[in-house]
């Protein structure tokens, strides 16, 4: 747990001592975590941050597993659709080929962007700011890509995507023979390694470490 400053005298504090809360906007004295430990407000429970081991290891791995993934979940075959002898295989690329051919530019610009565009760049970002820790080299520019990875964050939007496809495969399996695809698997598993690498990918250690507060903090 965290000292508020309500019962505390922290305004003399320099401000890489206060920690402020995401969620009640809470202001109070930074913890120093242990291995593992984390930090909750004490006012509304939100976790403030935690002190995670091997976060640049298990992070490369994940996001080199995630880059290997984005080829086939976005040019393999989602779904097969058979209706009245006449076969079709689905991928995300030619979802937004065939929105741009019907006249709809403007939405496929968009779905190509959230669903295709942005989560690359995310995972390269990820990618160049973890290998500026692991090697040492370039932290300047690896703050600079985690800002940029960070305005990035609300325009990645997979899960919805992953939605949509769900709902179009539920209103076509009454119309017509559907058969998913290596592609749909590839996609889920994409889907799961961005979300695990955000959880292990700790914020606070990762700009600690670049902005080299404190250079062991992703050991």
């Amino acid at each position: 747990m965290s000292e508020p400053v309500d019962s505390h005298p922290l305004a003399d504090l320099p401000l890489d001592q206060l920690v402020a809360c995401h969620e009640c906007d809470l202001l109070m004295r930074k913890p120093v975590l242990k291995l593992d430990e984390k930090a909750h407000c004490p006012r509304c429970g939100y976790e403030l941050y935690a002190h995670r081991h091997n976060v640049v290891q298990r992070s490369l791995a994940l996001v080199l597993a995630a880059l290997l993934l984005y080829i086939p979940a976005n040019f393999l075959p989602i779904m097969q659709l058979h209706l009245l002898g006449q076969s079709s295989n689905d991928t995300v690329w030619s979802g937004v080929v065939g929105l741009y051919n019907t006249g709809m530019a403007e939405v496929a610009v968009v779905v190509f962007l959230c669903s295709m565009a942005i989560p690359l760049l995310k995972l390269l970002c990820q990618l160049a700011v973890l290998l500026s820790i692991r090697l040492n080299i370039g932290r300047s520019y690896g703050l600079l890509l985690y800002r940029i990875y960070h305005h990035l964050r609300d325009w990645g939007m997979l899960e919805v995507y992953f939605m949509g496809v769900l709902v179009a495969m539920v209103k076509l399996v009454e119309l017509a023979e559907l058969s998913l695809g290596l592609g749909l698997a590839c996609f889920i598993s994409l889907l799961l390694v961005q979300v695990w690498l955000e959880v292990v990918m700790s914020p606070h250690q990762i700009w600690s470490a670049l902005s080299g507060e404190d250079l062991h903090a992703c050991d």
